[in-house]
């Protein structure tokens, strides 16, 4: 019998999922760690049955199921997903797109038009980009980079705290999906390993304070990350995928 082929996001908000998915396994899974836009790319090629996959990536999909009541999402500030400038957004010519992101770029280019009133070039991200953010060229960056930049910027604007802003709602980054709807049982047991993965935050925070020390990985994790895939939260993603 084929394994059910997994992937997984490698930054620290995914943590509590893998210690989940990793010692407590759904039977048959074989799991591989991603960045987000690695994770789409399997999900749209089918070398992963399933993913932690952008938000995003739903549109280009004819068809797909969540699966599980978990995700990756924020109520407010989530500390590491910014626009990162040195000038005010009135003065941003450039906006370099972070190329581990799906999700996050295009809600950057919502909020630019709706909220922000800009409009600036968009440049795709090469590999080193956010060492090079200067004059009127900003940047958006996601993931545990991110920990090392804040606070060293004129202007952070922290895109789910600016979507909450224009919309009231939280926002969601990445959801369990698969294209095509897996075995029950599978399923089933996939959701007992998440849920008891996020039952042991404790370790996980433990575990991961020892590879993040200049992090509060407890505050991160218990007040940045929301994971849980509540009714506000799935209409805030009909709202983004609308506005695609």
């Amino acid at each position: 019998m084929s394994k059910v082929k997994v992937s997984v996001v490698s930054y620290l908000n995914s943590q509590p999922f893998v210690y989940g998915l990793q010692h407590f396994p759904p039977s048959g899974m074989q799991l591989s760690s991603d960045i987000p836009s690695e994770c789409a790319r399997k999900l749209l090629s089918g070398e992963a049955d399933i993913g932690l996959v952008p938000v995003a990536v739903l549109k280009q999909l004819s068809e797909y199921h969540i699966l599980s009541n978990y995700c990756i999402g924020a109520d407010g500030p989530v500390d590491s997903v910014k626009l990162y400038s040195h000038v005010p957004l009135s003065e941003i010519e450039t906006i370099v797109l972070d190329y581990q992101s799906r999700t996050s770029v295009a809600l950057t280019k919502i909020l630019a038009a709706e909220i922000w009133k800009i409009n600036p070039r968009w440049v795709a991200a090469e590999a080193g980009f956010e060492n090079n953010i200067s004059g009127t060229t900003a940047a958006v960056v996601i993931g545990d980079r991110t920990f090392a930049m804040n606070g060293k910027f004129a202007v952070e604007k922290d895109l789910p705290e600016e979507w909450k802003q224009l919309t009231g709602l939280p926002f969601v980054f990445a959801v369990w999906a698969s294209r095509n709807k897996p075995d029950a049982a599978f399923e089933s047991a996939f959701s007992k390993s998440l849920s008891a993965g996020l039952a042991a935050m404790n370790e996980v925070i433990e575990q991961q304070q020892k590879a993040y020390p200049q992090t509060d990985v407890r505050k991160y994790l218990t007040e940045s990350i929301s994971y849980d895939l509540t009714d506000g939260k799935r209409e805030a993603m009909n709202l983004f995928l609308s506005k695609l």
